[in-house]
């Protein structure tokens, strides 16, 4: 129940391997550091986490960036569940999730989307710095991921050297490309047609009742005795409540719009 906005950075750790930092249920935005100073590399991450053993999101509404990520994390674990990762009409930011060093990273339920003024064209990057942990695993499962860019970017990055990455029941809205190797998990991931999602204008992204996506997810399994299909769905703003639907259905929503 915070909120971070207007200041230089809006949430900054330091590196310590022992350290661990949970945000629920809060708010960053507008954070940047170019208004401030008009020279010098003008970075601004809304959420910036260093080296630290654990970073865990969740309930969270994370918008309105400007040259920085919305949210930058190099912890070694990443839960990153249930969130509104969106720059909207007013952002351009660069990445809106990054791991640039690689972790354990669980990304489930979120609704993460670039504006059409971004500065960088992918929304999800991983290990663009190098991998620094002993684990580096991607699990990007359930998530609805928007690209407001005209041209079309990237969903999602991942740089050579990963152990194992699985893309699961993610629906992806917009001109964006989905690239895939063949060693991931890669399944039920679906770009969503005119009509899928009725009221996406207004920030609505469930599926229309009547779309031919609803009920096409898969069971994404289970990974160290943790389930990969999430149990609550983000309202905004900053809340969640418990999936129900008679279908499982790829994207962050289960329940569909009118």
């Amino acid at each position: 129940n915070c909120v971070f906005d207007d200041n230089e950075m809006g949430l900054l750790t330091w590196n310590d391997d022992r350290a661990e930092l949970v945000i629920e249920r809060s708010e960053f935005h507008h954070n940047l550091v170019a208004t401030a100073y008009k020279r010098g590399d003008p970075i601004g991450h809304q959420i910036y986490v260093g080296s630290i053993a654990r970073f865990t999101l969740f309930d969270s509404y994370v918008h309105a960036g400007a040259h920085g990520h919305l949210v930058k994390t190099r912890a070694r674990e990443n839960r990153i569940i249930n969130n509104r990762l969106t720059d909207e009409a007013d952002g351009r930011a660069s990445y809106e999730l990054e791991f640039p060093n690689g972790g354990v990273a669980f990304v489930l339920g979120n609704i993460i989307g670039q504006s059409a003024n971004t500065e960088n064209a992918t929304l999800v990057s991983y290990g663009a710095e190098g991998y620094r942990w002993p684990e580096n695993e991607l699990y990007l499962v359930n998530n609805t991921l928007v690209d407001g860019l005209p041209t079309g970017g990237n969903f999602i990055r991942v740089w050579p050297g990963a152990a194992h990455v699985e893309v699961v029941n993610n629906l992806l809205i917009g001109n964006g490309r989905l690239h895939s190797e063949p060693f991931w998990k890669f399944s039920a991931n679906f770009f969503a047609r005119a009509g899928d999602v009725p009221r996406a204008a207004v920030y609505d992204y469930r599926l229309g009742k009547d779309s031919d996506l609803v009920g096409k997810a898969i069971d994404p399994g289970v990974v160290n005795k943790e389930r990969l299909r999430p149990e609550r769905e983000y309202v905004h703003p900053m809340q969640s409540q418990p999936s129900k639907s008679d279908f499982y259905s790829p994207g962050a929503f289960q329940g569909v719009a009118p």
